[in-house]
């Protein structure tokens, strides 16, 4: 007997390190349905990094009437997500501690029909505005527009309420009702809480005091292996995006998902801010917005709210060491039943595996059957390169009768710049095909076609070889759909994706790129970058005034300012609100960037002719440089953020560069 334990010693003992045999369970709860708002967590769960310290987690989707809060502080969840309300939910008693900040922007806005040209024209009006959105009772409360004269109705989460005209107004984040808006084509205006000057965090993980003082191990494995996994979301759009339209949310397309991707990422400003940051400054300046309006006390103190994720903590290591002890008793039981069951289990899999292997053979198969229901049905000789069949559903599509289709060769039905290109690939598919490789595979094409009055097209060809049992012949059958619709809010997505839609300046997506290409070129060439953080003082007054209509044009005259004072190789871009970035590519030194600022500052100082108004404002500026005060675009920002917050402190309207009072 002892033999045996000692061949088996070995395995014992990596048995009772594999955190496998000692996982704590606990619960997050999410404050919304799944989605890739939460895509962080997913990635943490798939990829193991929960798995890896210790952990089990069980990912909880909310209800419309969830409020995360109260799951964590009655112990239901141990983790929750959340809005920069837990400021007010701490000034309320309740022991709640942020641990790390997601999304450096809050993607909350209010969508309205087009015939509300202003916040004061949503009161009378039928709005739904859902929970823990108090930035936004923040916004509606500096506007001057009482809940009570709106006609508040529970919030369904649907955006097809609004344009179908059951509602006026819907709250909602940036990242969801625009998808269905543009695929409805439904006009709509946006009121944003930024352009009152509310600029808060979005989706902060939080927990409560009990569970930190009794489980500090816990809560800082939990929190590391949640950042990284927004890390991997961030690297891995396209396969997260996969892992939640297979094993989280059957209500949204894969095509939302990467609309909501698009949208989402931007706000973590992952190529600026370290995915986590929390800005001290940046939570006093959020406490004094809610003082403002009498929601918070005057200098609430952040005292025990905001988490250090610096400080050591080795309790994990003697629980470790107890839990291993306690397990050795059962570890011989537990290879055993191991051993057996993965016995059992390969003989599963292998058994599931031709299973899945039929079944991928028939899906290929009947996959044109179900296709061929619809849309254009064709057959093609890939050596004549003619249809020897087309169906008369082609008539509909391209305007040529299936007789004219079949009379002319494939070049005909194509744009020249397709026709070449598309032969080269049938030569190519076919050689592959005669190989006996791969014989059922299916090819999927975009193709842009002519159509008899002179227009062109957009289809989907879905295609795949046979040969002809009667005359041994190859052919291409195939069916071809219109995704001119889908193209086209492709298109608009993509531009909305890229550029600030009022000031036509880049967003932060192609900020992000365009720094990392100059940071690139920087480090090639021991040169110098210089970003800016700017922010327009004054702003919210004359918003609040003159109204959002003046506040508008005067953003639109204040960013062809700025690009007046930069170089084509340099970057404007708007972040949100009266917030932007400057990237100065290359600088001499930090005088060289100094002088940029103070040019733009200048240009910002003079009037702005607003016709009836003749309107004054002034900016704050914060400088980092590459590589003095930062070796990435995270260092950067988040220097340059400083700077700016130094400049406001300072009686606004100046120049401050990093490090320099």
């Amino acid at each position: 007997m002892m033999q045996v334990f000692l061949r088996w010693l070995p395995l014992l003992a990596c048995l009772m390190a594999s955190p496998a045999f000692a996982l704590e369970k606990v619960t997050l709860q999410l404050k919304w349905t799944h989605a890739f708002q939460f895509a962080g967590y997913y990635a943490a769960q798939q990829q193991g990094y929960y798995r890896d310290a210790g952990l089990e987690v069980n990912i909880v989707e909310a209800a419309p009437d969830t409020d995360p809060v109260r799951e964590v502080l009655e112990g239901k969840a141990q983790f929750g997500v959340g809005t920069s309300s837990l400021l007010l939910e701490r000034a309320a008693g309740k022991p709640v501690v942020a641990l790390a900040v997601i999304f450096q922007q809050s993607p909350y806005v209010i969508y309205a029909r087009t015939d509300i040209r202003s916040p004061n024209d949503l009161k009378g009006r039928r709005m739904m505005l859902e929970p823990q959105s108090d930035e936004l009772l923040a916004y509606l409360k500096k506007e001057n527009i009482p809940l009570e004269s709106l006609e508040q109705i529970a919030h369904s989460f649907d955006p097809q309420d609004m344009i179908h005209g059951r509602i006026d107004a819907i709250s909602g984040y940036i990242s969801n009702q625009p998808y269905y808006f543009a695929q409805a084509r439904f006009p709509y205006q946006t009121f944003s809480p930024r352009s009152a000057g509310i600029d808060f965090y979005g989706d902060n993980l939080f927990t409560a005091e009990a569970e930190l003082k009794d489980r500090p191990e816990r809560v800082k494995a939990f929190r590391a292996a949640s950042l990284r996994g927004w890390q991997y979301a961030k690297e891995h759009r396209d396969e997260v995006i996969g892992l939640i339209a297979s094993r989280y949310s059957k209500q949204h397309t894969r095509d939302y998902l990467r609309f909501e991707s698009d949208q989402m990422i931007p706000l973590l400003q992952p190529n600026l801010i370290e995915i986590g940051y929390m800005n001290p400054n940046r939570w006093r300046h959020i406490a004094d917005t809610y003082a403002d309006i009498g929601l918070l006390p005057r200098n609430f103190s952040l005292q025990g709210f905001l988490y250090d994720a610096s400080k050591p903590d080795l309790t994990w290591f003697y629980r470790a060491l107890l839990v291993a002890l306690l397990l050795t008793a059962l570890i011989g039981a537990v290879a055993l039943y191991i051993l057996r069951i993965n016995r059992r289990l390969q003989r599963s899999l292998s058994e599931l595996s031709a299973a899945q292997q039929a079944l991928a053979k028939s899906e290929k198969h009947y996959r044109l059957l179900v296709e061929n229901m619809r849309d254009v049905v064709w057959i093609l000789d890939p050596n004549t390169l003619r249809f020897r069949y087309v169906s008369p559903s082609v008539e509909r599509l391209r305007g040529y009768s299936a007789e004219e289709v079949m009379r002319e060769p494939l070049d005909t039905g194509l744009t020249p710049e397709y026709a070449a290109t598309m032969k080269r690939q049938i030569q190519l598919n076919m050689a592959e095909f005669l190989s006996g490789n791969d014989p059922d595979k299916v090819y999927v094409e975009e193709i842009r076609q002519p159509r008899k009055d002179g227009s062109s097209v957009w289809t989907e060809a879905i295609a795949r070889f046979y040969r002809n049992e009667e005359t041994g012949q190859v052919e291409i059958h195939g069916v071809t759909r219109d995704i001119s619709e889908r193209k086209a809010a492709q298109e608009e997505i993509q531009h909305m994706a890229m550029h600030d839609l009022l000031t036509g300046l880049p967003n932060r997506m192609l900020l992000n790129d365009r720094l990392q290409q100059a940071l690139v070129a920087a480090r090639r060439d021991e040169g110098r970058v210089a970003l800016m953080f700017l922010d327009l003082d004054k702003f919210k007054q004359i918003n609040d005034t003159l109204g959002h209509d003046v506040g508008d044009q005067l953003l639109q005259q204040a960013a062809a300012r700025m690009q007046e004072c930069v170089r084509e190789s340099d970057t404007v871009a708007r972040i949100g609100g009266d917030e932007f970035i400057v990237l100065l590519r290359a600088v001499v030194d930090a005088h060289d960037a100094m002088v940029v600022a103070e040019k733009i500052r200048a240009a910002l100082n003079r009037p702005f002719e607003l016709m009836p108004h003749k309107l004054a404002i002034s900016c704050s500026i914060g400088i980092a440089l590459y590589p003095e005060h930062g070796n990435d675009g995270i260092e950067l920002s988040k220097h340059a953020d400083i700077a700016m917050y130094q400049a406001k402190e300072h009686g606004r309207d100046n120049v401050r560069l990093f490090g320099h009072e």
